[in-house]
């Protein structure tokens, strides 16, 4: 399978490739060195992943991280109006790194897990919905912020899902290479925006309110948008594969990861749009 800009997709087992139907999961090869081996279907009533799979389980992470999200938001709110920044921010610090640790764990170990997927789904709740209160509080009183940024990822999630099913952006090596070089660069400008801002506090001028953040934001949400093109041809070289069904979860978890990173962007691209 074509390699993917998305992480999560990356160095999975053969399945299919390998020779059709589940061959492929039981050999040497199907493991990633160093990671650990896939683990190997439970039995032939293991049937392939649809793509009634991958909706279903990517609907209950992102149910899932609304449940976690909404009243976080809220809670942070309370919290920063009653001056208590202290309490916002360990939730915003404690959800970022629950989540990092189990998505580097579902990626370097493989695993196709429910309880997984959804434990990252809640922990990224918590973390989007402290981060939209912190937000909330520098944009005009009456800005429904939370539900702007949820109607602007939903907007591209499902523009992206029909450009790539009309064909109308073919997902070829090239434009793999292209957005795989694109993220990456944009995540070293992130990086090197934080280790700034730990020595003047506002970084290199990218996360601000002004023209050249607006812009910043507009372009990562553009590459994000293409990631998710880039997802949705990974799952759909998963099903044709014919993985087993359990492997949705890991589909799904993808998916999250990418749509994670958008709504992040959104929130950020609203709250500058809407400053006061």
């Amino acid at each position: 399978m074509r390699t993917s800009s998305n992480p999560a997709f990356r160095n999975l087992p053969r399945g299919a490739a390998a020779g059709g139907g589940y061959a492929g999961f039981n050999q040497p090869q199907g493991g990633v060195p160093g990671y650990g081996k896939p683990q190997a279907p439970a039995g032939a009533a293991d049937r392939p992943m649809t793509v009634d799979d991958v909706v279903m389980k990517t609907g209950a992470c992102i149910g899932t991280a609304l449940l976690t999200g909404a009243p976080t938001a809220i809670w942070a709110q309370s919290q920063l109006a009653a001056g208590s920044m202290g309490a916002v921010f360990g939730a915003l610090i404690i959800g970022m790194l629950v989540g990092l640790g189990l998505s580097l764990f579902i990626i370097f170990k493989q695993k196709a897990s429910g309880p997984l997927t959804l434990a990252y789904s809640a922990a990224e709740g918590v973390f989007l919905g402290a981060f939209t209160g912190v937000f909330q509080s520098f944009v005009s009183p009456g800005q429904p912020l939370a539900l702007q940024a949820i109607l602007g990822t939903g907007l591209v999630f499902i523009a992206m899902l029909v450009v790539y099913k009309t064909g109308a952006v073919k997902v070829t090596p090239k434009l793999t290479k292209w957005v795989i070089g694109a993220a990456a660069g944009a995540f070293m400008l992130m990086l090197v925006n934080l280790v700034v801002g730990m020595f003047n506090g506002e970084g290199i001028g990218i996360r601000g309110t002004g023209p050249l953040a607006i812009g910043i934001s507009l372009l990562f949400i553009g590459i994000a948008a293409f990631m998710l093109l880039l997802d949705f041809d990974m799952a759909d070289r998963m099903i044709r594969d014919g993985m087993p069904s359990k492997w949705a979860w890991f589909a799904a978890f993808g998916l999250m990861t990418t749509l994670v990173w958008l709504y992040l962007e959104m929130v950020r691209l609203l709250a500058a749009l809407n400053s006061e």
